[in-house]
């Protein structure tokens, strides 16, 4: 069985190489240059950029990589499984289903499920891992979508961004906002909904963003002591720090993984993003 994913999951480069899991990369533009995420650029190298006054943009995952892969697969009689970002903030996956459709009109019997993981970040990346657990350990395709799509379902995305200028400019907020916002040291907390960014609260402090975070936990969470859950962050890690211990004091959770965030998304959220990822059901 093969898997597929692409670089909007954060999870390092050496994850796809050690555990066979193919990457589709989604890319990003600096300037005049094009930069494939996770193969060609790290996110240093995007929040550097920001911070000099430059504005990443981004593009979806190459169509024509996924059409050599899917049809590869067909070639190769085996069947897959694409986890792919949220149809809500990307193109991708619907980009993945219109290639899939075009491959199986030479290769009917392509065996291949994409699914929507209406996730992003390490929460998306802790779909992939679930997937490629449930692989190695041999359960059937059928399993692995089953256990993935009701993990998907039941995914909590909390995070907060360190300097909203940077969702200004991506259009995600109003310049006025962004301002009284960067004067009072305001911090807006989202969460995604069905794929979407949905603002809950605004909150003035990281001391007050992560004791929402805790608290959020408590009233979404279930069995976070049976948990692996993920923090992710835009070249913060003394802020994911302070919230993983927080929590770890709180819940004793089974792990928690912390990783950057990825070049794509940190393009759009900017450096100090912070964001969690735990389940609100486990089985």
């Amino acid at each position: 069985m093969r898997l597929f994913a692409d670089s909007a999951s954060d999870l390092p480069k050496d994850f796809f190489e050690q555990e066979e899991v193919v990457l589709f990369p989604l890319r990003v533009h600096i300037g005049d240059e094009e930069y494939e995420d996770i193969r060609t650029i790290d996110s240093m190298k995007v929040y550097d950029a920001i911070r000099s006054g430059v504005h990443p943009k981004t593009s979806q995952a190459s169509p024509e990589e996924m059409m050599k892969a899917f049809e590869q697969l067909a070639k190769d009689g085996d069947e897959g499984f694409y986890i792919a970002f949220s149809s809500e903030l990307s193109g991708t996956y619907a980009t993945a289903v219109m290639v899939a459709d075009q491959v199986r009109e030479e290769y009917p019997d392509l065996k291949l499920t994409i699914l929507d993981s209406k996730a992003a970040s390490l929460g998306y990346g802790l779909l992939v891992k679930e997937a490629a657990k449930l692989r190695n350990a041999g359960e059937s395709l059928e399993n692995i979508i089953e256990k993935v799509r009701f993990k998907a379902d039941h995914l909590e995305s909390l995070f907060t961004v360190e300097d909203l200028d940077y969702m200004a400019k991506g259009g995600r907020i109003s310049k006025g906002s962004a301002f009284v916002g960067g004067l009072l040291n305001i911090k807006p907390l989202l969460h995604v909904e069905e794929g979407k960014l949905v603002p809950i609260e605004k909150l003035r402090g990281r001391k007050k963003v992560i004791k929402r975070m805790i608290e959020l936990m408590k009233e979404r969470g279930q069995d976070l002591d049976q948990q692996t859950m993920a923090i992710s962050h835009a070249d913060d890690l003394e802020f994911a720090n302070a919230l993983k211990e927080e929590i770890e004091s709180v819940y004793q959770p089974k792990d928690i993984e912390v990783h950057m965030v990825g070049s794509v998304i940190g393009s759009h959220t900017g450096p100090g993003t912070l964001a969690l990822f735990f389940f609100n059901q486990i089985n």
